[in-house]
């Protein structure tokens, strides 16, 4: 949900247009998700391409790590992990010795990369909507198809295919090795187009909690969102609703299947799935119960300005930026929650930007090579963004209202560093909700020290994700499969 700056962004909407996943654009907070997503599609030299080869990008005084998998000599593809993108495919690679130029339809504009292969090095220049920057890969870890493959773990897997009727959906069940019928859990991702892991930094956290709750004797259902990996249909152009109604149908589905206890089917959402769960237990009397993981119970709007002015404070913006980029997002989301045209507010976005560049330290603005198409690119990436059928439905969506008819037991779990949906603020208004619909099973609990992702935070800023040791707070694991198994029966 935070609108924040990235380097490169390949599809607008970006995966990371979330309260839950965009890092930060330090210290402006102007409610753009931009940005450029660039990739490079490589070329060969003499000597074989194929493999990955892991570097990064760097841009205004930024770094943005990137890992180009090489298929063959004209075939290659990119990772971008700070942006959650993953296999985009190259375009328009060439290559004679030692010079090399690949590509990458992106969003904003097309982003290209012209380099030098030496030295098992490629290095070059990179330009996308005005900006130029520098690149270096150097030859990473082998192919995916040359590393030795990990050990089976003690429990079964397995590749299904679902539909809601409209979408097809792909995911991986996991299934407790123990003949006889399984309670269930079935996982709902964040804000953006996510995988079955809910993958970012590199980061999987739902094949960890799914791994952990099936070694405790409960299965587990994830799933790729719409237009990810096998899934069909498009994202950005879905609602929290037509999210509501994935997770239905993957109840549906586990409730034919012999291995499943159709009467113990729960959902577990996080940050926007915190939404989406409630919103389906209110539509369906078959969910079990709920876990709701930093799941919002404030509207969209309030979400969003609380995150963006906690990010920008912890990010050490000053008091005037963070009132003026405050000023600027509740004027753009009164045209949006209107219905107007974003041309009411396109010239105070760009005059915004143009600011924004004036104020940059020398080697940031040395970066901008041509500031017409720079502020254009991030103004036209915005109005995208926010024109999308899922922001529309987001930023004026009440969460209280699903939750309030949601009688089934709850848990909700916070992080007490979490600046995308600010833990004390959301535990009181998802407290107020259940007590109002009558709820007689709920518990909500603060995780220490924990940020948006559980893991342990200095400051709770998304601009701490990369870096971070990915590992869950003590407790996030135990507590959640502790809950569940007071609410199932384990086949023994």
């Amino acid at each position: 949900m935070y609108l924040g700056q990235g380097i490169l962004n390949p599809a607008i909407p970006s995966p990371d247009f979330s309260p839950m996943k965009v890092p930060p654009m330090k210290k402006y907070g102007i409610p753009t998700l931009l940005l450029l997503l660039l990739a490079p599609t490589i070329l060969r030299a003499q000597q074989p391409l194929s493999g990955n080869w892991e570097g990064s990008i760097q841009i205004m005084g930024q770094r943005l790590a990137i890992i180009v998998h090489f298929e063959n000599d004209s075939t290659a593809t990119i990772d971008i992990p700070q942006q959650n993108a993953a296999g985009l495919r190259l375009t328009n690679v060439r290559y004679q010795h030692p010079n090399m130029r690949f590509e990458l339809p992106a969003g904003p504009g097309l982003a290209t990369f012209e380099g030098v292969l030496k030295d098992e090095e490629i290095t070059g220049e990179f330009k996308q909507a005005g900006v130029a920057g520098t690149f270096r890969l150097t030859r990473g870890e082998p192919s995916k198809e040359e590393k030795i493959a990990e050990p089976p773990p003690p429990y079964g897997q397995e590749e299904v295919v679902f539909s809601d009727d409209t979408v097809k959906l792909a995911g991986t069940l996991t299934l407790p090795p123990e003949e006889g019928r399984h309670p269930a859990v079935i996982m709902i991702t964040g804000s953006g187009a996510q995988n079955r892991d809910e993958e970012l930094f590199g980061f999987k956290p739902f094949k960890i909690i799914a791994d952990y709750f099936t070694r405790n004797g409960i299965a587990v259902l994830r799933y790729d969102d719409r237009g990810v990996g096998g899934s069909s249909g498009n994202t950005s152009q879905s609602t929290t609703r037509d999210f509501a109604s994935d997770a239905l149908a993957a109840l549906r589905y586990l409730q034919t299947r012999p291995d499943i206890n159709p009467r113990q089917i729960g959902l577990c959402g996080h940050s926007e799935g915190g939404i989406v769960a409630p919103l389906a237990a209110s539509r369906s009397k078959d969910v079990a119960f709920i876990i709701l993981i930093s799941g919002p119970a404030l509207d969209g709007e309030r979400i969003l300005l609380a995150q963006a002015e906690l990010i920008m404070r912890a990010d050490s913006a000053s008091e005037k930026e963070i009132k003026d980029a405050l000023a600027l997002n509740k004027r753009i989301y009164d045209v949006v929650r209107e219905g107007k045209n974003p041309d009411e507010f396109r010239a105070e976005l760009e005059q915004t930007i143009r600011n924004e560049i004036n104020d940059m330290k020398p080697e940031r603005r040395q970066a901008i090579k041509d500031p017409d198409a720079y502020v254009n690119a991030r103004v036209e990436a915005m109005v995208k963004q926010v024109e999308t059928p899922w922001f529309r439905y987001f930023l004026t969506y009440d969460p209280a209202q699903a939750l309030e008819r949601a009688h089934c037991p709850v848990l909700a779990l916070f992080g007490e560093r979490d600046l995308q949906v600010p833990a004390e603020m959301d535990k009181t208004a998802m407290e107020k909700a259940l007590r109002k619909g009558e709820n007689k099973d709920f518990t909500l609990k603060i995780l220490p020290k924990a940020n948006h992702l559980f893991l342990t935070a200095v400051t709770g800023s998304p601009s701490e994700y990369a870096s971070m040791k990915k590992e869950f707070v003590p407790g996030f694991l135990e507590t959640m499969t502790s809950w569940i198994l007071k609410h199932v029966t384990i086949v023994k």
